[in-house]
């Protein structure tokens, strides 16, 4: 079971990546990411409201580190920097600079967990090795002419932005998954609320954009929180690989919508995402 939200967890991901990257090539990446994270929020208090009255338990935030609230804040506030960053990268062109080394965030978590003694069997360990490779090449990894300085540093951001925030996601849903998600929305739409009243837009979008907004949100949001739970159903290792396939989504959704072409290295990437995932299932 955790696999397969993990799973979904990618699917929903690439999707959101791939739309609002699209429309970081015609709005401010900034602004982007504000009013999707601003729906996104919306759509988590709305389903802890709506929880509370069918039973489910609301849970008051703490300050203290091992509750789900100051994670979920510090998830928030690094997944908001590596949202911006990434959405900013893929608006220069160079998705096959940004994606790969992007992917490669689930190293951090990895660290993490294999340092507090989190162990995978050796045929899963030889499918976590396999699909990352996969992430990675499936995204297109673009080095002819040389690693362009600008997107490079929004790569290097992204993936640290994102490291930290899969970190401290698994940290918070421990205790909840969905309070953990909710929180992080708090956080980050503080900060595009600050940043909206100090120059006074949040991006100018056309209400014909708005429909897409609340789908990159929601779908941000539910990514998170289908991650968040995958990491409580089994070793959060294989969750945290398997949530960050969500590069060849995008690829994929790029190749099918914008026909953009996949090179042979993508393909190659691919296969061995699959293959990764078939040595984690029986493993």
């Amino acid at each position: 079971m955790g696999s397969l939200l993990a799973l979904l967890s990618s699917l929903l991901w690439g999707t959101a990546d791939y739309l609002a990257g699209n429309l970081s090539k015609h709005y401010r990446a900034i602004a982007v990411t504000g009013v999707s994270q601003f729906f996104g929020l919306v759509f988590g208090l709305s389903v802890i409201a709506i929880g509370t009255q069918f039973g489910s338990p609301f849970i008051a935030p703490t300050l203290q580190w091992d509750g789900y609230f100051v994670a979920g804040v510090i998830a928030g506030i690094s997944s908001f920097i590596g949202l911006i960053a990434f959405y900013s990268g893929l608006a220069t062109g160079r998705m096959g600079v940004v994606s790969p080394i992007s992917s490669l965030s689930v190293l951090i978590p990895l660290t993490v967990a294999y340092a507090q003694g989190e162990r995978a069997t050796s045929l899963q360990a030889l499918g976590i090795t396999v699909a990352l490779l996969g992430a990675f090449l499936a995204s297109g990894p673009e080095i002819r002419g040389g690693l362009p300085i600008k997107p490079l540093i929004f790569a290097l951001i992204a993936a640290l932005g994102f490291g930290g925030a899969l970190t401290f996601i698994a940290i918070g849903a421990k205790i909840d998954s969905m309070h953990t998600m909710t929180s992080m929305r708090v956080a980050s739409v503080s900060i595009c609320v600050l940043l909206a009243l100090r120059y006074r837009t949040i991006g100018g979008f056309s209400k014909n954009f708005f429909p897409l907004l609340i789908f990159i949100g929601v779908a941000d949001f539910l990514a998170n929180f289908l991650l968040g739970v995958a990491t409580t159903k089994g070793l959060v290792s294989i969750a945290l690989v398997l949530g960050s396939l969500f590069p060849i989504v995008t690829a994929l959704l790029a190749f099918k919508f914008l026909q953009e072409r996949l090179h042979r290295v993508q393909y190659f990437g691919i296969f061995f995402a699959i293959c990764g995932v078939a040595l984690i299932s029986i493993g």
